[in-house]
């Protein structure tokens, strides 16, 4: 990884949180344990926060929505470059905390809540906005459609997710996903830096990585999500099996003729869903429709 950022660019707050000791010492503090369930592992390495926040690039006219912030490290950073700041935190205690820090900042609102259960469109009414947080890892997937699927929509998350998930996510054929074609359907996805297990407490058993997402303005492929995901889908719940066998039974029509359409879209029956690319899914939905 890149050098640190420069101690005297870090709010005083930050640098002292910004190690092993110091997110120790404030978790004894708050008398709170790391939750597994969670997925609660903590920053405490100045070179990831600079990768997060270079590839943020953030100014005062930004509006900024931060999922998990914790402690508050990457939260007192944002706080310093954007002009707007919503951090959703779950956990009762580090809500109140970051409550408390924040009192005297009126541009940052504290939301204590599941994500999952709020909208960030409404949260974040005053668009265009981003995302910059550290996800909890056990519900990446879920919240990354999430906040792709809003609307109005960031136009630019950059995040912390497990070294195995972006590269699941920015794959492409013949190694796709049903994780892949949801995030590229919405986004480009770039592997901004690796980040070592060691550079958190407690140590995750994976390495991370900061990932960049630059959301479309519209979808990558004209069809809609209602049609597009759900013959997706279909295909990757047999991801072995050819697609003209699969999406025959899944859709209940004839072999032949999916066949048919499988090639009017460039696309071969016998290939299996891990080679077909966010494009050649969006002339397969639209030659299924011609045929049927």
């Amino acid at each position: 990884m890149d050098k640190p950022l420069p101690a005297e660019d870090l709010h005083p707050t930050t640098r002292a949180l910004l190690s092993r000791h110091g997110v120790r010492e404030t978790l004894a503090g708050l008398g709170l344990r790391p939750s597994r369930r969670m997925g609660q592992s903590f920053l405490a390495e100045p070179a990831a926060l600079f990768h997060i926040l270079k590839a943020a690039d953030l100014d005062p006219q930004d509006a900024v929505l931060e999922v998990g912030p914790g402690l508050g490290v990457l939260t007192g950073e944002l706080a310093r470059r954007a002009g707007r700041l919503v951090a959703v935190e779950l956990d009762r205690r580090l809500a109140a905390r970051l409550r408390e820090q924040f009192r005297d900042a009126a541009h940052v609102m504290l939301v204590e809540g599941d994500i999952l259960r709020q909208d960030p469109g409404q949260l974040m009414s005053w668009q265009p906005y981003k995302v910059v947080a550290n996800l909890p890892y056990a519900i990446t997937s879920p919240v990354l459609r999430h906040l792709l699927e809003a609307r109005p929509a960031p136009r630019r998350l950059v995040v912390m997710v497990q070294w195995e998930v972006a590269l699941r996510i920015t794959a492409g054929p013949p190694d796709m996903s049903m994780l892949a074609l949801a995030v590229q359907y919405y986004a480009a996805p770039e592997i901004v830096v690796r980040v070592p297990a060691g550079c958190f407490v407690p140590a995750p058993q994976v390495d991370s990585a900061v990932l960049r997402l630059e959301v479309f303005p519209q979808p990558r492929v004209p069809v809609p999500p209602e049609r597009f995901f759900p013959l997706a889908r279909l295909a990757f719940a047999h991801p072995r099996q050819q697609m003209g066998k699969t999406l025959s039974a899944g859709l209940g029509r004839p072999r032949d003729e999916v066949d048919a359409a499988l090639t009017a879209a460039g696309v071969e029956p016998q290939r299996r869903p891990e080679a077909v690319g966010v494009e050649e899914w969006g002339r397969i939905a639209r030659a299924l429709e011609a045929v049927g």
